[in-house]
């Protein structure tokens, strides 16, 4: 069982504090409890094995990982291939079954079966050597965009909001961060009261939608179509919020970029277009949501350093 959870997964995982926000949430029923990395992965092997066997499922190869899961693939006692993905214990996961099974497959990675309680879910297989970080990068936005219009539908009653959320943040942005620069924090702060007083019909979002997190199905299911969202962090909001982590990821294409104002925009601009959203509400959101990457990462320092510089340079690119 040690062999199916890999050293760089559990060195990613093994420092990390108890999640505060999960820890303070009054509704405890049927979340994860909130533990330390080095806590949760004593007993991971116990979990794995406890629900191969609950599950009836048979590994089928090695498991991959991203920073907080790790993703076994498996076979069903049907014969059907799949994937257990088991969550390290964080808030932002904690209804992502919820989603998935809202969007029931379409636009995204289809779920099986979930067991909230200990952050473990049963996925369908998908390509995970098929991603869209392997396409140029204007053609990945506009698929990006496209997704978000396939997503799109009311958000379930339990899903966190934006507006929520939004109250840490103007908190966040009203302390002194020093290593950002006062007039980026100023403007944030200023603008998120305008994007909150208005906003549109919330819509089930995936926050964290960009090319890493868009994988295509496994040959012979072109039912499905071409490409698939995974890994939802979902919250009841706008889509213009969501289009963020289209900037700031692939990073190396930015910093190479001639002009990083026009490159970043243009990233932004051509998500908005596919997925029909409001142009000026998505440099808005982008622009607040760079500024806050840059303040949570400020405490980090010095190794945090390059990504914010990195924040605060693509931040500046959506400032008039």
């Amino acid at each position: 069982m040690p062999d199916l959870i890999p050293a760089a997964f559990a060195d990613l995982v093994r420092d990390r504090p108890a999640d505060e926000v999960l820890a303070g949430l009054p509704d405890r029923a049927g979340l994860p409890r909130a533990v330390d990395g080095a806590t949760w992965l004593d007993g991971l092997p116990g979990l794995v094995d406890r629900l191969l066997h609950d599950w009836r499922l048979t590994t089928t190869g090695a498991s991959r990982h991203g920073e907080r899961a790790l993703v076994v693939p498996v076979r069903r006692h049907t014969g059907e291939t799949a994937v257990l993905k088991v969550t390290w214990p964080h808030a932002e996961a904690r209804h992502e079954h919820l989603a998935l099974r809202a969007w029931d497959g379409r636009g995204a990675v289809r779920l099986l079966a979930a067991e909230p309680v200990s952050g473990t879910l049963l996925l369908e297989q998908l390509d995970a050597d098929r991603c869209l970080r392997e396409r140029p990068l204007l053609e990945a936005c506009e698929v990006v965009g496209l997704l978000m219009r396939q997503l799109d539908r009311p958000a379930p009653a339990r899903i966190d909001t934006v507006a929520t959320k939004a109250e840490r943040w103007a908190e966040q942005l009203a302390r002194p961060t020093p290593s950002v620069p006062r007039r980026l924090t100023e403007q944030a702060a200023s603008t998120l009261p305008d994007l909150l007083a208005d906003p549109p019909t919330p819509s089930l979002v995936h926050e964290d939608l960009h090319d890493l997190n868009v994988l295509a199905p496994l040959s012979g299911f072109a039912d499905r179509g071409d490409w698939l969202a995974i890994d939802p962090k979902p919250v009841a909001g706008e889509w213009e919020y969501a289009v963020a982590p289209v900037v700031w990821n692939r990073a190396e294409e930015a910093t190479r970029a001639s002009n990083l104002r026009t490159h970043a925009r243009l990233r932004a601009d051509v998500v908005a277009e596919a997925a029909g959203l409001d142009e000026d509400r998505v440099r808005a959101w982008t622009f607040v949501r760079l500024v806050l990457n840059a303040v949570w990462a400020a405490p980090f320092a010095p190794a945090s350093d390059d990504f914010r510089a990195r924040m605060i340079a693509l931040a500046k690119a959506f400032t008039d």
